[in-house]
């Protein structure tokens, strides 16, 4: 089929939810490492990996030969049974994770794991309550919505009462209007009165992004987790950090909590987790695992196919030694987008992220200091890097900031030939 009739079969059949980058879409087709090939027959060089969920490559020849195998061995029986790759993936991910995280829970997605998470922190602490952020995002069930502190992600008014949101940690539009790097890190400290004021003063936890994915790439001071995880176990709570998108590398270290020195007391985890194939974790303390006595199930947790993809990620990751190629591109990333905002600094606000996760903040003009979001410049780029084919992500509450997210194993001349593409559609949008 043309690409022509895709787009009109995906109207007519999916969902309007299901929305699509571009005025045109993109029928994407056949993908090799950092390059994607529509159905058209163009080729794209992919910034944004899936939504950060293509950790080591399209079509990575380790992770397909793993599932492969798998495949031919045995494809699904249910954690009813335990299997090889369940087991042996659990062993992997307690070895890298940060503290002492020594048991696993597999789902198949982002939002079970956190909700997985929520229902830990509740059960150990026999508290119910628990602090999220605002910016934040945790999914799509009613729980994970009610997590999310972002209207647009949000079909329904909150269902789950017990959750209050904290200030985000969104130095560039801060919430108390104080000046980064001056402030103490109040935003932090204002989780004490949050607590104090609107709970009973025992809470479960708090579940945070180490750098907030959906809200554009908001990126904490250094200080804001050891604060915060202080405070949050002052009142009897645990830490739960979501590194579903910030996991396995993508900042440059290992875990995103360990760019903050906080040892988190539940981890989640999904997206890079299995290179696209769908599978979440949440790891735990032991005292926290032991204290979960209920019966509880996940159908597809933990199936061997994502569980042997899940296993050659981590191989690949280690022995190619991507968490490093991470931080390396990720610098040469960060010191192209700066220059791209000394050349265009009143459409281009902020700059922020880590390792390869990195973010762009359009306005309207910055040199005027109220930094009106501009969203329609983002439509814009969008459309002039399609041209040159780039693909890039979107995001924030405001839908002014642009994603960039490639691969752990992309190149150093992948990264310049980003960049360039990135720097011709800003001229060709004739921006200042």
């Amino acid at each position: 089929m043309e690409s022509k009739t895709i787009r009109a079969k995906h109207k007519q059949y999916l969902l309007p939810s299901v929305a699509n980058y571009y005025e045109e879409p993109v029928v994407l087709h056949e993908g090799k490492g950092s390059r994607l090939t529509d159905l058209d027959g163009k080729s794209y060089l992919d910034f944004f990996g899936g939504i950060l969920t293509v950790s080591v490559g399209h079509a990575n020849e380790r992770v397909n030969a793993a599932v492969s195998a798998q495949l031919q061995r045995l494809s699904h029986v249910s954690t009813l049974y335990p299997t090889v790759p369940i087991v042996e993936l659990a062993e992997k991910l307690v070895a890298v994770a940060p503290g002492n995280l020594k048991k696993a829970f597999f789902t198949a997605s982002g939002t079970e794991a956190d909700e997985t998470a929520v229902v830990l922190a509740q059960v150990a602490t026999g508290n119910q309550e628990l602090i999220a952020l605002r910016h934040g995002y945790s999914g799509r069930s009613l729980l994970a919505q009610s997590l999310t502190a972002h209207s647009n992600y949000r079909a329904v008014p909150s269902q789950v009462a017990a959750i209050k949101h904290g200030l985000s940690p969104y130095c560039y539009r801060c919430p108390l209007k104080l000046e980064p790097g001056k402030c103490g890190v109040a935003c932090a400290k204002d989780l004490d009165e949050l607590i104090r004021t609107t709970t009973t003063g025992r809470i479960a936890g708090m579940l945070a992004e180490p750098i907030q994915g959906v809200g554009g790439f908001i990126t904490p001071p250094k200080e804001y987790f050891e604060i915060a995880s202080e405070i949050v176990r002052k009142y009897g709570g645990l830490m739960i950090i979501d590194e579903v998108q910030t996991g396995f590398g993508r900042t440059g270290k290992m875990w995103g909590a360990q760019q903050y020195g906080v040892d988190p007391d539940i981890m989640t985890m999904a997206k890079g987790i299995a290179n696209g194939l769908p599978l979440a974790a949440t790891l735990c303390t032991p005292a926290i695992g032991d204290a979960f006595k209920s019966s509880t199930i996940s159908t597809f947790g933990g199936n061997p196919l994502s569980c042997a993809a899940a296993g050659a990620v981590l191989e690949e990751i280690q022995e190619n030694n991507l968490v490093e190629n991470a931080a390396k591109r990720g610098e040469e990333l960060r010191e192209g987008l700066v220059k791209l905002q000394r050349k265009y600094p009143k459409t281009i606000g902020d700059v922020r992220g880590m390792g390869l996760m990195q973010a762009l903040e359009l306005v309207v003009d910055e040199t005027i200091q109220d930094r009106t979001p501009n969203p329609r410049a983002t439509l814009q780029l969008f459309e002039e890097t399609k041209k040159r084919g780039l693909l890039i992500g979107k995001g924030g509450l405001y839908g002014n900031t642009i994603r960039i997210a490639p691969a752990l194993n992309i190149t150093a001349g992948e990264i310049s030939e980003g960049l360039r593409a990135l720097e011709e559609s800003f001229a060709a949008m004739g921006v200042a």
